[in-house]
């Protein structure tokens, strides 16, 4: 198995990017923490990865909690030996205002909300990484410097932020053995409420990409497996397109 003897940390794997990320890491026999603030979804989760023989265990913490996220980090690297991978896919509060419109404390406290925490939980995992020289740091969502598409908000500036994160933490950890990698999605449908009001903005997606199709759940989980693993040992600083094509060179 590509995971084998390696311990996740996935922070909202309550959710259903989350869940895929953990169920694949799993599937590839990583040791999987889930990280949450509802215990009832942390522990659906970890069922389902334990029935399909997989190794779950389950956090209840705020990610915008410092003491609470370098507390949690310490114990897992002290029981399990390491601290391999982490990936932090707590969704941000996203404003869909126009720009110009928009209340200027409303965007800052969104794009600090989303800016904090990746910076705590990278900075939790990083100190084990650096001390055992290896470790993967994934993040989601990625960065389009084509994007044309108004009325995004803080969605894909928040995005961008990350992405800013990404090429400073992959410059200052690449030294002592670590990589950072971003997963670029155009939209994962299978995320999106079961509403039919939806159907319209799952189309969309999939109509957007070269392939006529979106990437699944799934495909999501296996993906993040693999850049997680030591196949992809070559990869660090740089975006993995699963957008089916919706996002291009």
């Amino acid at each position: 198995m590509l995971l084998e003897n390696k311990t996740a940390v996935v922070y909202g794997a309550g959710g259903s990017i989350g869940s895929a990320l953990a169920k694949g890491f799993a599937a590839e026999g990583a040791r999987c923490v889930l990280v949450g603030r509802t215990p009832g979804t942390l522990d659906a989760v970890a069922e389902e990865i334990r029935a399909a023989g997989g190794h779950a265990e389950t956090a209840v913490l705020d990610a915008l909690d410092e003491a609470a996220v370098n507390d949690h980090a310490d114990t897992v690297a002290a029981r399990t030996g390491s601290l391999d991978i982490s990936v932090n896919v707590i969704t941000q509060d996203a404003i869909f205002t126009p720009l110009a419109d928009m209340p200027v404390a409303e965007f800052a406290r969104a794009i600090e909300k989303v800016a904090a925490s990746q910076l705590l939980t990278t900075k939790a995992a990083a100190r084990h990484m650096v001390k055992q020289e290896s470790g993967v740091i994934l993040f989601f969502g990625g960065s389009d410097h084509n994007q044309k598409q108004p009325g995004l908000g803080t969605v894909q500036i928040g995005m961008d932020v990350v992405e800013s994160l990404r090429r400073q933490w992959a410059c200052e950890l690449g030294e002592h053995g670590v990589r950072v990698v971003t997963l670029l999605t155009g939209g994962i449908p299978e995320s999106f409420p079961d509403m039919p009001e939806m159907e319209p903005q799952k189309q969309a997606i999939a109509d957007a990409t070269l392939l006529r199709r979106a990437a699944t759940l799934a495909d999501v989980g296996q993906v993040a497996a693999f850049v997680a693993s030591d196949r992809a040992r070559t990869m660090t600083s740089t975006q993995v397109n699963i957008s089916c094509g919706a996002h291009g060179d």
